[in-house]
């Protein structure tokens, strides 16, 4: 079995005002640089084989000091990337409000029937971020893997790894935090979730 390390990206400069940060590379704020400490802290004290992140800066960020805590050089992967937000790139939900409030209507009652105007198919990015994982448990049968992502995408992606209908993501998996640990065993084709939004605490 391989166990695979979720992790959100630190946090970013979008955070504020929580606008929709898809594929634009947003910077860390000063509070995800010390998420990114926190997780390396947290690496150095467990086994891991490797480390896998989003090209976009944000994670490769806050992969960086775990790898180095690690004497691993993060792979990153562009099937890791965060889904793209089309139209509601950068904008919070009240400026969707403004501009989209139908679209906007449309998303929140069913946000993979009817994603963002302009924006990937949550249903496209759910299954390249899932091919990426079982390319993962391939390479490393018996391992465990640190992966650093993004919110949507993973939220999507558990959906898809854990049999739940990707149109819940929102509802299922409300909120995932910068910083924190979200644990998968890979199995037979199969997933369990095992820690979900864990505060990356080192070991003593």
């Amino acid at each position: 079995m391989t166990h695979v390390i979720l992790v959100r990206h630190g946090e970013t400069v979008w955070h504020d005002g929580n606008r929709y940060a898809g594929r634009t590379d947003v910077a860390l704020t000063p509070r995800g640089r010390l998420q990114a400490a926190e997780l390396a802290a947290w690496a150095a004290g467990q086994s891991i084989d490797a480390v896998y992140s989003s090209p976009l800066s944000r994670a490769r960020l806050t992969a960086a000091p775990a790898g180095e805590a690690l004497g691993l050089t993060p792979r990153v992967d562009e099937r890791l990337s965060e889904v793209d937000f089309g139209r509601g790139e950068g904008l919070t939900r009240a400026e969707m409000r403004d501009r989209f409030p139908g679209e906007l209507d449309a998303f929140l009652d069913d946000p993979v029937a009817h994603h963002l105007p302009d924006g990937e198919d949550p249903r496209e990015a759910a299954a390249r971020a899932s091919a990426c994982l079982a390319d993962i448990a391939a390479a490393f049968p018996e391992g465990r893997v640190l992966v650093v992502a993004h919110s949507t995408l993973l939220r999507l992606t558990l959906c898809d790894q854990l049999g739940i209908p990707l149109s819940e993501y929102r509802r299922v998996f409300p909120h995932m935090d910068n910083g924190t640990l979200t644990e998968l065993r890979l199995r037979d084709g199969q997933s369990s979730l095992l820690r979900f939004n864990a505060p990356a605490h080192p070991a003593h």
